[in-house]
């Protein structure tokens, strides 16, 4: 099998992939972390002799904006990865198998379930690879770090990940996120930390000419936004029904349904987000978990809709200042959304943050405020 940096060496030569330095530097790091994870399988000789399973090697922490090229990389360091004992998981869905561990060993009655739970998912793994590691869930930021310092420490296995986030911002401002700063400490100290936020948002050539912004209502404006999430999440059109769902906890014991959420893009009903009594805490927990936000039904709005109108322009105040792509199905341009009403002058800031959202500019920027 073809290791890691010779196969992306190539893709860059057939002109499949740009030349990009912080790539390539990560490429280099996964194709040193394949040769060590290689030489040390089962059996042997350095295994037999020198390398005890605690002594694993040293895992890789790969952030950056969406397009970067995280989950390229990701997926040709596993598919060229010469060992059975490995696995590529979404986090999101990681977590949610481990919630039902928990529950099971609970079950049993039998003391502290972290330990059994990280070495009921470390059988058989030496190498444990995410895909968009990003924490909104209070409860799983409560026992991350003891879960991960179980399964690198104790259990020994490897951990390869992606985020759109630094550690540091793992969990910003969330609840108690003092319980969770351990985890970060730990990442910080077991994994390599790599950007990756080179001039280019390469996720950005897969959406080519399709725009952000679709009117009037109707299925032609449903099917194009539909075709952007498939095109961000490489989820197959065919099994649109089955996409999963999500749990954005906003705090206070709140937390929002999310309809559609995989990979850092998230859908929701404009009737959900700003139909409701919604303020701007709330929103800024969608701009900080979701690097693209698709929002359907945005209706023309006039006196009536004052509340609404007026929520609608802190949720684009959010996303704006946190570069959040969006894509939205609307009865009318932004120019026309709301026109007459409370607040209609100061809506024409709102219109010029739209507009601006949808040029090439803005959609090339990374995630993150300041970004």
């Amino acid at each position: 099998m073809t290791g890691m940096l010779a196969r992306y060496e190539r893709l860059v030569a057939a002109g499949e992939l740009r030349s990009d330095p912080d790539q390539r530097t990560a490429a280099v790091r996964l194709d040193r972390l394949q040769k060590d994870l290689e030489a040390e399988s089962p059996g042997g000789l350095l295994s037999q002799l020198f390398r005890p399973r605690q002594t694993n090697p040293r895992g890789v922490y790969m952030w950056g904006g969406v397009g970067r090229g995280k989950s390229m990389l990701m997926d040709l360091f596993i598919d060229s990865l010469g060992i059975a004992e490995k696995r590529r998981v979404h986090f999101h869905e990681f977590m949610l198998e481990v919630d039902r561990l928990i529950r099971d060993e609970r079950a049993k009655e039998a003391g502290d379930p972290i330990a059994p739970v990280a070495a009921r998912l470390a059988d058989g793994i030496r190498c444990l690879a995410f895909d968009e590691m990003v924490v909104t869930n209070t409860a799983d930021a409560a026992i991350m770090s003891r879960l991960f310092t179980a399964l690198i420490r104790d259990e020994g296995v490897t951990i390869v990940t992606t985020s759109n986030r630094p550690p540091d911002d793992l969990y910003k401002d969330g609840l108690n996120r003092s319980l969770f700063l351990p985890f970060i400490a730990l990442m910080e100290a077991e994994l390599d930390v790599l950007p990756l936020n080179g001039a280019t948002d390469y996720r950005l050539d897969r959406l080519g000419d399709l725009a952000t912004w679709h009117t009037p209502l109707g299925d032609q404006a449903t099917a194009q936004v539909r075709e952007a999430f498939f095109r961000l999440t490489d989820y197959k059109p065919e099994d649109a029904d089955h996409v999963p769902s999500g749990s954005l906890e906003l705090g206070g014991g709140r937390s929002l349904h999310v309809p559609k959420s995989l990979k850092g893009v998230g859908v929701f009903s404009f009737k959900r987000l700003c139909g409701e009594n919604r303020g701007a805490a709330d929103y800024l927990a969608i701009a900080h978990a979701f690097h693209t936000v698709i929002v359907v039904g945005i209706p023309a709005m006039g006196p009536d809709n004052r509340n609404e109108a007026i929520r609608f322009t802190k949720l684009i105040d959010a996303l704006y200042e946190n570069n959040v792509k969006l894509f939205a199905t609307a009865a009318s341009d932004p120019e026309t959304l709301y026109t007459s009403g409370d607040g209609a002058f100061e809506f024409e800031r709102t219109v010029s943050r739209l507009k601006e959202m949808q040029s090439t500019q803005y959609m090339a920027k990374g995630h993150g405020l300041g970004a």
